[in-house]
């Protein structure tokens, strides 16, 4: 009876230990490790989201675990262009799109922009023009396409097909959109915004844009305070009897990370699916496709002979035999058609290519970084009003740009922060960086050119030589006339060498025109960003903020 007792007693004190550790790991938590002071205090003081765990995958998302990899080419340059040589590359872990944007998630980006920037405003009409895709890129001289070009984009029958016929400008447009769009519906289901604001309170003077809300959020949505504070979130008072917490903030942890292209490291990287070939910390042999095995066609028992992506076969096959060995395809395929790679990618070879991030070098320069690589950083800074506010755009100073071809696009859209490029406030006395524009870094440069040596001053003068840059692709003049007609010009000159300025970009991947050779992950090519084709969509990537890993890090042997 007495040892019963005495175990009742050990297990009561056994409890009560559980208990107070329990409640002082958990308030440790709210105690601040430099000052001592209690974070989230309800009577004021610093706030932070200490419950945060990781982040939540986006709407269309697949996580990819970062790792070092080896970019570049695995077999023969029957091109001969020496544009992919091997080179190791470390990559961050971030989020891909599982299929290509389609047509009815694009579709979705043209109601929205319809409803809130109505064409039939004169204000607004160059707006909806700007980012219709150019449907007449399915027609042919010798070849009838007027089914493509009138069904292609809005026909249900093509509603889950990858959207083509947008150029490299309007895929960067699209994933602003749908980074304001998901962080609005993430501010939403957090109280922080009205409930459906998004459709009965948006319009072109009120709606929702990540850098306005975390840098101006008052004045997000036009200042409509019943969306603004018209959320579920129950109200937080600090100890004068103050709101607090009105508006989320990075440190809440509640507002989205921004939709993107994926850089071209990236996108290699995701395409090659390596992660089964991993032996402890390095990969064991590389990979020719997206899937396993040295062809295109499946050996696996139940599909074996089936087409693993859709491409242009043999000298000229975009199908194969109708009802035998056909790939299901003679332009663009449905999405998820074929298998998924090892990471639950869908259509990383064939279908259709995709544009990324990356301007378009014959180089990747590892030896100068070999770690997340991108060429094309332009870096920008938010536009301050005299009143050291930041400059919201308006319906009167929307900013267009008129592209090499004639085609007008908005880039800042009214209730958008104005961007300016940064100055020497930024870069003086900077290490990493020195300019605004870094796009012809250590590559197009006149220190890189060809013309090396005459950059140099030789005659005393103070005056660097002139010199002929690598890269002086054709440059069509696009000017407007007194009455807002666009008068077009050709480049007529005759002592161009290249294709390639800073305005082409690359795109990866093999589509449904191209042979075996071009769908290899490694291969690469490049196009004008303000362009676009029938056979090159896009698909969008995210960052990833904390952990290498999801679900924390892992024990490893």
């Amino acid at each position: 009876m007495k040892n019963v007792l005495n175990l009742r007693i050990l297990l009561a004190l056994m409890l009560s230990l559980a208990l107070f550790s329990c409640k002082r790991s958990s308030s440790s938590k709210n105690n601040s490790r430099a000052t001592g002071w209690n974070i989230n205090d309800k009577q004021g003081g610093f706030q932070y989201n200490t419950q945060f765990k990781e982040q939540e995958t986006a709407p269309g998302l697949v996580f990819i675990e970062g790792g070092t990899f080896t970019m570049g080419k695995v077999q023969d340059d029957v091109m001969h262009d020496w544009n992919n040589s091997p080179n190791q590359q470390h990559v961050q872990s971030f989020y891909m799109d599982e299929t290509e944007v389609t047509n009815m998630m694009y579709l979705e980006y043209l109601d929205w922009i319809k409803r809130i920037y109505p064409p039939e405003d004169p204000n607004f009409k160059l707006i909806y023009e700007g980012a219709l895709p150019d449907t007449l890129v399915w027609r042919n001289r010798l070849g009838y396409a007027e089914m493509m070009t009138e069904n292609y984009l809005r026909h249900p029958g093509y509603a889950e097909y990858p959207v083509v016929g947008v150029s490299w400008i309007q895929a960067v447009e699209f994933a602003n959109w749908r980074s304001d769009r998901v962080a609005e519906m993430g501010l939403q289901q957090e109280g922080y915004l009205k409930r459906d604001s998004h459709l009965t309170d948006a319009s072109a003077d009120s709606n929702f844009n990540i850098d306005t809300y975390i840098n101006a959020p008052s004045q997000s949505f036009g200042g409509n305070e019943e969306v603004l504070t018209g959320g579920k979130r129950k109200a937080q008072t600090d100890i004068d009897g103050n709101e607090i917490n009105v508006y989320a903030s990075r440190e809440t942890g509640a507002i989205q990370l921004k939709y993107r292209l994926p850089s071209e490291v990236e996108w290699e990287y995701a395409a090659l699916g390596m992660s089964d070939l991993r032996s402890y910390n390095v990969y064991r042999g590389r990979k020719k496709y997206p899937w396993d095995g040295q062809y295109t066609r499946s050996g696996k028992r139940k599909t074996r002979g089936d087409q693993m992506a859709n491409f242009k076969q043999s000298k000229g096959d975009y199908g194969g035999i109708a009802g035998w060995s056909d790939d299901g395809a003679d332009i663009t395929a449905q999405v998820m058609s074929y298998e998924p790679n090892d990471y639950g990618l869908y259509d990383m070879a064939g279908n259709v290519a995709e544009w990324v991030a990356d301007v378009y070098r014959p180089i990747v320069d590892d030896e100068f970084n070999d770690f997340n690589y991108y060429r094309g950083n332009v870096y920008t800074k938010n536009a301050i009003n005299e009143d050291g506010t930041v400059k919201i755009v308006t319906t009167d100073e929307i900013v267009y740009d008129t592209l090499s071809n004639g085609k007008i696009i908005a880039r800042n859209l009214p209730g958008e922060v104005l961007k300016i490029p940064v100055d020497e406030n930024e870069t003086y006395l900077r290490t990493n960086f020195d300019i605004s524009d870094n796009r012809n870094y250590r590559d197009g440069d006149k220190r890189s050119s060809r013309q090396y040596s005459n950059n140099f001053d030789e005659d005393g003068s103070g005056k660097a030589s002139t010199t002929g840059k690598m890269y002086n692709s054709p440059k069509h003049n696009i000017e407007n006339d007194s009455t807002g007609l666009v008068i077009k010009e050709y480049d007529t000159s005759n002592e161009r060498t290249s294709l390639i300025n800073d305005e082409v970009r690359v795109y990866k991947g093999g589509s449904w025109k191209d042979r075996a050779f071009w769908i290899d992950p490694a291969q690469r090519r490049y196009f004008p960003q303000d362009m676009a084709t029938d056979y090159i969509g896009f698909r969008c990537a995210m960052s990833r903020v904390g952990s290498k890993s999801q679900g924390g890090n892992k024990k490893r042997n």
